[in-house]
């Protein structure tokens, strides 16, 4: 989701890499669920999000759409996102003692927060990024010091960046390809990457060779329309 803010205004003016410090450590969160409610739509989740909540609780994603996830448009592409209790506003993985009831495999926005992600992109070769501290969204004072790989949680970092590198740019291009088409085209694509990328639903093995087999299968089926740039492997 693209944020139309400076990074100046929303940060402590510090970007981290994986290896960095960064004073996100919140004691656990004990006593605050602040984060997990208003969100709105803003917890988007990618395929590896789909992946780790379906196969960790042994639902489909059609499950999950029926109350903890719904469907949004984001930067003209169909995305899901956590759906907030339209009556408390909290997330519906939230408990009654206000505790995440998925925190083991809790999606990737929530594992960032409150860190972000900054993209950069020189002409002709894919983004990197590295990760900011928002100083605004997290009100837990005395915050300490968490080495940021350490903090973000997940298993083999580094192809997990290299992933979420290539999501990016996929979706970013896709995005940028779509303004030239109809809208019945535009509807087209959008429900034949839902349904390749989220309806299907995944195995419960290794989840990196099962991305990478899909979005080779969506650039060979949507090359004459979209006519996207080579994909490259995850290391």
């Amino acid at each position: 989701m693209k944020r139309n803010v400076s990074l100046e205004e929303i940060s402590d003016g510090r970007l981290y890499g994986r290896n960095d410090m960064v004073r996100a450590g919140c004691g656990d969160c004990r006593g605050c669920s602040a984060c997990c409610h208003g969100m709105g739509e803003s917890i988007i989740l990618d395929p590896y999000d789909v992946w780790r909540l379906t196969t960790q609780l042994g639902v489909s994603f059609a499950e999950l759409m029926s109350d903890k996830v719904e469907l949004n448009v984001v930067d003209g592409i169909i995305l899901p996102n956590l759906k907030m209790d339209p009556k408390t506003g909290a997330c519906g993985f939230l408990t009654e003692e206000g505790r995440c009831g998925i925190h083991a495999h809790r999606p990737g926005i929530c594992r960032l927060f409150p860190l972000g992600r900054y993209y950069e992109k020189q002409e002709a070769k894919h983004s990197t990024f590295r990760y900011f501290l928002q100083v605004h969204e997290c009100p837990l004072p005395n915050k300490t010091k968490v080495k940021v790989g350490k903090w973000v949680d997940t298993p083999h970092l580094e192809q997990y960046e290299s992933y979420i590198i290539v999501w990016h740019d996929f979706l970013e291009e896709v995005g940028e390809r779509l303004l030239q088409l109809s809208d019945e085209q535009v509807k087209n694509v959008n429900l034949f990457l839902l349904k390749l990328f989220f309806l299907k639903g995944y195995g419960a093995e290794d989840f990196y060779p099962q991305f990478e087999e899909r979005m080779q299968m969506a650039r060979d089926t949507l090359e004459d329309v979209l006519s996207l740039p080579v994909i490259p492997h995850l290391h």
